[in-house]
């Protein structure tokens, strides 16, 4: 029997949370470009490894959320700044491996997929990924009684939601990659990735 006052845990009460996860974890950004990336390079097995990654990034992020990381992030603009430079030199520098990549190539350095702990750093080096965790925990905290509930709400919402979104990106990165015989449509497809993971840093300077 639920207890008094403890919010009703039931789909039509996630189903506001789930919608928020599903379109913020799926639209096209930084994460899901290295993922198709990843895919078209490497197949969706040996990937799996930076899908956790990420994925665990944006769960640990979104449970830090909860329990308040983000606002004492949001009340320091250097660190805020810092984390943006960091974020964005890391990515280009990605961008830059990709766009110069052409077919899979084992005995080149880009022939090692992308490690977890880089999906994990690519989220946490992002300002707009902390504000979008936040707004979720505002948003949805009357789902869980505390920080501490809230948190594991959040962090198996924004988890499972990145590995299922991120799993579709990289199966049509693979898919895409099964088409492509010459070396130039390798070279033009991973320069387009490279051009597309580039431009996903704009939004961290300029969308407010």
């Amino acid at each position: 029997m639920q207890k008094s006052g403890s919010p009703a845990m039931s789909f039509e009460s996630l189903s506001p949370l789930i919608l928020f996860t599903t379109i913020s974890t799926i639209s096209p950004g930084g994460a899901t470009t290295l993922a198709t990336a990843s895919g078209v390079q490497f197949g969706f097995r040996r990937s799996v490894p930076l899908l956790v990654g990420i994925a665990t990034g944006l769960a640990s992020m979104a449970a830090a959320a909860a329990l308040g990381l983000a606002g004492a992030i949001a009340t320091f603009p250097s660190l805020q700044l810092a984390m943006k430079a960091v974020g964005s030199i890391y990515l280009l520098w990605l961008a830059w491996r990709i766009g110069n990549s052409g077919p899979p190539d084992p005995s080149k350095d880009l022939a090692r997929p992308t490690r977890p702990i880089t999906g994990v750093g690519l989220l946490w080096s992002n300002p707009k990924a902390w504000a979008m965790t936040m707004s979720a925990a505002a948003s949805f905290s009357a789902l869980a009684e505390g920080p501490g509930r809230l948190a594991v709400l959040l962090g198996c919402a924004f988890g499972i939601g990145a590995a299922v979104s991120l799993s579709l990106w990289c199966a049509a990165g693979q898919l895409l990659a099964q088409m492509l015989r010459a070396a130039w449509q390798w070279r033009a497809v991973n320069i387009l990735l490279g051009l597309l993971l580039a431009v996903s840093i704009v939004p961290i300077w300029f969308d407010q």
